[in-house]
C-alpha cells in the first residue's frame, strides 16, 4: 500500500463525509438563521430557543434523506473492501 492509495482513500472518505452530512449541517444552518432573525425582530433574546426547532429540522431530515445517507455511506464501505486485496499487496 503506498502513499497515495492511502492518500485516495482519505480523499475519498472526506468527500463523501462532506456529501454526506451536508443536508442535515445546512437544514440546521438555515433553522437558526431563520431562529436568529426572528429573535432579532421580536427582541427575545432565549438561548434555548433554537433548540426545539433544529431537532425537529434534524429529525425530518433523517427521516427524509436517512435512506440516501446510509446508501452513499455503504457504496464507500462496499468499493473499499471490494479494493482491499490490492491493498494489502
Amino acid at each position: 500500500m503506498t502513499i497515495d492509495n492511502v492518500t485516495q482513500i482519505m480523499s475519498h472518505a472526506l468527500y463523501t463525509i462532506v456529501i454526506t452530512a451536508a443536508p442535515v449541517l445546512l437544514v440546521s444552518l438555515a433553522i437558526g438563521l431563520i431562529v436568529s432573525i426572528f429573535q432579532t425582530v421580536t427582541s427575545i433574546q432565549e438561548q434555548t430557543l433554537t433548540f426545539v426547532p433544529k431537532v425537529l429540522g434534524i429529525f425530518l431530515t433523517l427521516i427524509i434523506l436517512g435512506h440516501w445517507m446510509l446508501n452513499n455511506m455503504v457504496e464507500f464501505l462496499t468499493d473499499l473492501w471490494s479494493q482491499f486485496p490490492m491493498y494489502i499487496k
